[in-house]
C-alpha cells in the first residue's frame, strides 16, 4: 500500500540558491538587519542580525581557507547549541567542505572513532570542556591539525599549537576580506548543488554509529518540502534545544532557518531551558519525546504540591478539556480556568505548530499536550532521508500515527501479513548518497531507490501511517504471542514515577520489566510522606516505592490484553545511562546491550527468585567511580507459573 503526499498551496522554492552560504548571501544582502539569531549569555540575550550572521561565516571560511583547509576536508564540531556552531558549519560548506556534528557529552573514545573515520582535519570546540577531550586524545586523533575553541575562559594555560580562538579566527579573515574582498563570494559561487555537504551520524541503536552522506542541495530540497507541510513565516521564533548534531535540529536550526527567515534563539543552559522558552515564547519547538515526558512530569509534580482545591480544579478542566478534545473540539470553559494560564507558564503561549521526533511518543503523553492546547504533531522519518518525511497536517492529528508524506515522499508498507503490517519503506528528495566507507550498508538498506527502513507499520482507512516497533524488536513469548516492547514502554513512561522502562519476554513465558524511577517525582513523593533516603538507589528500594509503581503497572495492565499484561518488574539502582552504552545519545534503550549487561537480573526474574545480590561499580561522567551493594527486589503483579531457565532454553532449542 502507498501513502498519500501531504499537499499544501505554501510553496518554497530556493531556485539556483542550492547551498546554504548561497541563502545565507541572500538574507544578508535583502534583509541586513533582520535578527536571524539570539544567543542567552550571563542571562542576557544577545541578538545577531543577517548580516552578523554572514560575516562570521565569511571571516572563518577566509580564515580556515588561508590556514591550508581544503575543498573535501571535514570540519567537526564539538559542544552545545551555541551561534558558532552553525556558523562553522555554514563555513564548511563555503569552502566545499564536510560538516561532521559530534554530540557535546560524547566519551572519549566516541569522539575518537568519528574524527577518524571522517577524518576531521579541524574541530570547532565550545569551550575548556571540549578542548580538554580532544587534547586527552593525543596522538590518536592524528587528522586534527587545528582546534578552534569558542569561548576562552580557561584556555590560557594550554600552549598546544593546534589550538586557536575563534576571535583570532575572525581578525585573520577580517584582513584578508580587506585586502582580497571578492574572495569569499568565489568561495560561494563556486560550491556546487552536487557536493556532500553534511556528514549527519545515525542513532546506532546496535552498534557504533554510521556517517551519513547528505547533498547540500537535496538537503534544502527536502527542508522545503518540510516548510509546505508546515509552514514557517520571517521572524517566527524557534528555540534550539536539542543537540545540533541530531538530523532534525538541523533541519530545523539551520536548514529551515535559513529558508524561512525564522528567528533561532539559543538556550544558555539546559537547566534554564523552560524558563528561556516563557521568555521567547516561540512559534515553534521541537522537543524530543523524552523531554515532552519531562515537561509532563514536572507538571504533574507541581501539582503534587499544590492544595486540594487547585487539584480538584486542575483535574475537573483537565477532564473537561479531554471529553472535549474526543468530541473533535476545545473546551473554552477548560481554557479559561486552567489551560491558557497553563500554557504561559510553560512558554508554549504563541505556538504555532510542536513537534516530536527521534523516538516515539505514547498516546497518551500526545493526548495530554494537545488537551491543553499545544498544537503537537507527530514527526517520523530517518538520518538517511534528511529526517522527517512524515507528519501530522494541521486539523488531522491522529494519536496513534506518525500524520501522512510530504508532497516530496513517497511511502509504502511491504510483505505485509494478514494484518496488513509489514515493512515501511520509502524514498524522499533528501535521500541519502551513502555510509561514508560502508558501501556494504547501503546496499543492505536501499534497494531499487527505496530506503528500507526495518520498522514494521501498516496505513489505517485515513492514509495514516502507523509505526509500531522496529522490526527485530517484534518478538513472541514461549507461548507464541507477539507484543511490542516499544508500545508498553511508552505506556509505562506516561507514568510521572516511571522515567524509562524496558520490557522483557522474549521466548519467555509472559512479560516483566525493568523499571527506572524518575527521581524528581518520586523524591517528592517520597519527601511528602516522611520516607528517609539518601541517592537513587537507596529510594528505588523502598518497600513503599515498590508498592507505589506496582499500582502505575496494574493502571497500564487495564489496558493492556492479558497476554500482554506485565507481571513482574524490577527497580533498577541507577538511571540507564548513555554514556554506560544502554542507551543512544538520542535516548533509545540499546537492547542487545540491556541483555547482556543485566542478564543475571533478567534471570533472575525468571526463575522466581525474590531478590538480586547486586555489587558493582558506577564510573559518573567526571571519571570518578562509586561502588554500589544493594538488593534488588523482583515484585510480583499478577501471578505466574514457575518455569526454569533449563525448561526456558528446552523451548528455545526446540
Amino acid at each position: 500500500m502507498n501513502m498519500p503526499n501531504a499537499a499544501s498551496s505554501n510553496r518554497f522554492d530556493m531556485g539556483d540558491m542550492d547551498t546554504f552560504p548561497k541563502i545565507l548571501r541572500h538574507n544578508a544582502t535583502l534583509w541586513p538587519d533582520d535578527i536571524a539569531m539570539r544567543e542567552k549569555e550571563f542571562g542576557i540575550w544577545s541578538e545577531f542580525s543577517w548580516l552578523d550572521y554572514h560575516n562570521r561565516v565569511k571571516w572563518m571560511t577566509l580564515a580556515l581557507s588561508s590556514m591550508g583547509i581544503e575543498a573535501n576536508s571535514t570540519i567537526a564540531l564539538l559542544g552545545d547549541n551555541r551561534p558558532e556552531w552553525v556558523w562553522g558549519e555554514v563555513a564548511a560548506h563555503a569552502m566545499s567542505c564536510f560538516s561532521l556534528g559530534v554530540y557535546q557529552d560524547s566519551l572519549h573514545e566516541e569522539v575518537a572513532y568519528l574524527l577518524n573515520r571522517s577524518n576531521a582535519s579541524v574541530v570547532i570546540a565550545e569551550d575548556e570542556e571540549q578542548c580538554d577531550k580532544l587534547l586527552e586524545l593525543e596522538d590518536s586523533i592524528p587528522s586534527v591539525k587545528c582546534i578552534v575553541y569558542c569561548d576562552p575562559r580557561g584556555m590560557r594555560k594550554y600552549d598546544d599549537p593546534r589550538l586557536i580562538s575563534v576571535e583570532e579566527i575572525y581578525a585573520l579573515g577580517q584582513r584578508i576580506d580587506r585586502e582580497t574582498p571578492r574572495l569569499y563570494d568565489a568561495f560561494v559561487d563556486a560550491g556546487k548543488a552536487e557536493n556532500i555537504a553534511i556528514y549527519c551520524t545515525t542513532s546506532g541503536t546496535t552498534s557504533k554509529p554510521k556517517i551519513v552522506l547528505l547533498q547540500g542541495s537535496k538537503f534544502i530540497d527536502h527542508c522545503c518540502s518540510y516548510l509546505r507541510a508546515d509552514p514557517r513565516a520571517p521572524g517566527d521564533n524557534y528555540v534550539s534545544v536539542l543537540p545540533l548534531p541530531w538530523i532534525m535540529e538541523q533541519v530545523y536550526a539551520v536548514g529551515q532557518a535559513l529558508i524561512a527567515r525564522q528567528i533561532v534563539n539559543f538556550v544558555e543552559e539546559q537547566e534554564t531551558m523552560m524558563a528561556d522558552l516563557r521568555e521567547i515564547g516561540p512559534s515553534f519547538v521541537l522537543l524530543a519525546p523524552r523531554v515532552w515526558e519531562g515537561i509532563l512530569a514536572d507538571v504533574q509534580a507541581r501539582m503534587m504540591d499544590s492544595s486540594r482545591l487547585k487539584q480538584a480544579l486542575f483535574n475537573f478542566a483537565m477532564n473537561r478539556a479531554q471529553k472535549s478534545l474526543q468530541q473533535g473540539r476545545k473546551s473554552r470553559f477548560a481554557d479559561l480556568l486552567l489551560m491558557r494560564a497553563l500554557r504561559d507558564r510553560l512558554g508554549f503561549s504563541f505556538l504555532k505548530s510542536a513537534a516530536t521526533g527521534g523516538a516515539a511518543m505514547g498516546p497518551d503523553t500526545f493526548r495530554f499536550f494537545q488537551s491543553i492546547g499545544v498544537p503537537l504533531r507527530q514527526l517520523y522519518g530517518q538520518t538517511e532521508m534528511c529526517g522527517a518525511y512524515t507528519i501530522h497536517m494541521e486539523g488531522d492529528v491522529d494519536y496513534d500515527s506518525v500524520g501522512v508524506a510530504f508532497d516530496s515522499a513517497e511511502v509504502k508498507v511491504i510483505n505485509c501479513d494478514s494484518e496488513g503490517v509489514g515493512e515501511v519503506i520509502a524514498k524522499t528528495l533528501g535521500m541519502f548518497n551513502g555510509y561514508l566507507g560502508d558501501q556494504e550498508a547501503f546496499d543492505e538498506d536501499v534497494k531499487q531507490g527505496w530506503m528500507h527502513t526495518g520498522d514494521a507499520g501498516y496505513f489505517k482507512p485515513s492514509g495514516h501511517l502507523v509505526v509500531i516497533d522496529r522490526i527485530k524488536d517484534l518478538a513472541k513469548t514461549s507461548q507464541g504471542i507477539q507484543y511490542s516492547p516499544q508500545y508498553i514502554e511508552n505506556k509505562l513512561k506516561f507514568s510521572s514515577f516511571i522515567g524509562e522502562a524496558v520490557i522483557l519476554g522474549k521466548e519467555r513465558p509472559y512479560l516483566s520489566a525493568i523499571l527506572c524511577i524518575r527521581f524528581s517525582i518520586v523524591s517528592k513523593w517520597a519527601e511528602q510522606r516522611g520516607l528517609a533516603f539518601t541517592n537513587y538507589t537507596n529510594l528505588s528500594s523502598l518497600p513503599e516505592v515498590y508498592e507505589k509503581l506496582s499500582e502505575e503497572i496494574e493502571i497500564v495492565n487495564q489496558s493492556l490484553p492479558d497476554a500482554q499484561k506485565i507481571s513482574k518488574f524490577i527497580l533498577l539502582y541507577k538511571e540507564l545511562d548513555a554514556d554506560d552504552g544502554e542507551l543512544t545519545r538520542t535516548r533509545k534503550v540499546r537492547r542487545g546491550v540491556i541483555a547482556d549487561k543485566y542478564g543475571d537480573i533478567i534471570s533472575s526474574i525468571y526463575n522466581d527468585k525474590p531478590h538480586v545480590d547486586i555489587d558493582t561499580v558506577i564510573t559518573f561522567q567526571d571519571g570518578s567511580k562509586s561502588r554500589i551493594q544493594t538488593q534488588l527486589k523482583v515484585a510480583t503483579v499478577i501471578e505466574t507459573t514457575s518455569v526454569s531457565e533449563t525448561e526456558i532454553e528446552q523451548r528455545r532449542a526446540s
